[in-house]
């Protein structure tokens, strides 16, 4: 392995990663004492891009036809038989009643190579994600990039079932440090909310608001069942949907309803107000436009290239994908 580091400094290890993680959080566990509160935070990297996996697990799924689906599937598997190491080391130490485990991924699956990461070479590869009626995917603000699957599990604790409520990644500190008795008083505001109830109970979230992205050339916010995509870079366009109505974001309701959109955007511009600059895209402007040029990191592997005046941005919302018939 490259760039991998233990307790902030490098080792190299033989294996794969997913495995090697897994390795590393059961060695974790079993070195716990059975009354020592601690705090796992396990982060695999599958299935991301490079699509690679052992042979073994490959094989698995010899009856699918595309080689990359194939290969992802074995990364899902391998991903899947690692978390049930950990779960079984918890079992093994008497703590798994006393554990509350959360999985969730952290954005939709990749559907434009653009998104993939510019550590592999997409040029000729089918991509093998699937985020099913959900519109678009990873690095976009519809719903196929941002709704993403998520499950707690502890014994005794919370009720079997499916949860609909509103839940935002932010709101897993305070829940978290609720849980534990942990003080939130000293610290910055929190953009997070508890949600143990809705999680535990299934009772009514109390959030009422989801704040998707705010950056100089995108944003979108929801608020209730309405949420509004806004891109403000020339050309500039607007998306409106019901979520409840429209849960696969097909119809943009933005022009049959423009003081739901004027009070979204108001709240967006707020929102921007209060935000930091960011730094990504000031390193961009200062350093990436230096020559005139766009820069964006190539999907053949081999660097960043110049950006033709006709190619798509970084900004174009799922630059490179089919469009949407208007009114569908």
């Amino acid at each position: 392995m490259l760039d991998w580091f233990r307790d902030n400094k490098p080792v190299k290890e033989e294996g794969y990663t997913t495995q090697l993680l897994g390795a590393d959080a059961v060695k974790y566990i079993n070195a716990r004492k059975k009354d020592e509160p601690f705090y796992l935070y396990l982060t695999f990297n599958a299935p991301h891009t490079p699509y690679q996996a052992p042979r073994e697990y490959v094989d698995r799924f010899k009856h699918i036809a595309d080689p990359t689906r194939r290969t992802y599937a074995g990364m899902v598997s391998c991903l899947d038989d690692e978390i049930g190491k950990v779960v079984a080391a918890l079992d093994a130490k008497g703590l798994r009643d006393n554990t509350l485990i959360l999985f969730h991924s952290d954005n939709g699956g990749t559907t434009n190579a653009m998104f993939a990461g510019q550590m592999a070479d997409l040029s000729k590869t089918k991509l093998p994600c699937d985020n099913g009626p959900y519109r678009d995917g990873k690095g976009t603000l519809f719903q196929g990039g941002c709704l993403v699957a998520a499950c707690a599990k502890w014994p005794g604790k919370i009720k079997p079932g499916t949860v609909d409520g509103l839940i935002h990644a932010v709101d897993i500190y305070p829940t978290i440090a609720a849980l534990a008795g942990a003080s939130t008083a000293k610290r910055k505001p929190l953009d997070g909310v508890d949600v143990w109830g809705t999680i535990s109970e299934g009772k009514a979230s109390p959030r009422s608001e989801i704040v998707y992205n705010v950056e100089p050339f995108r944003s979108a916010v929801r608020q209730g069942d309405w949420k509004l995509i806004w891109r403000s870079l020339i050309p500039t366009s607007v998306d409106l949907f019901n979520l409840a109505e429209d849960p696969y974001e097909k119809n943009n309701l933005a022009a049959a309803h423009p003081d739901k959109v004027a009070a979204l955007q108001e709240r967006i511009n707020g929102l921007g107000k209060e935000s930091a600059k960011p730094l990504a895209l000031m390193y961009v402007a200062k350093v990436g436009l230096a020559h005139g040029k766009r820069l964006m990191g190539s999907e053949d592997g081999k660097g960043a290239v110049m950006v033709g005046p006709d190619d798509p941005s970084i900004t174009d919302e799922g630059a490179g994908q089919r469009e949407v018939p208007a009114g569908h």
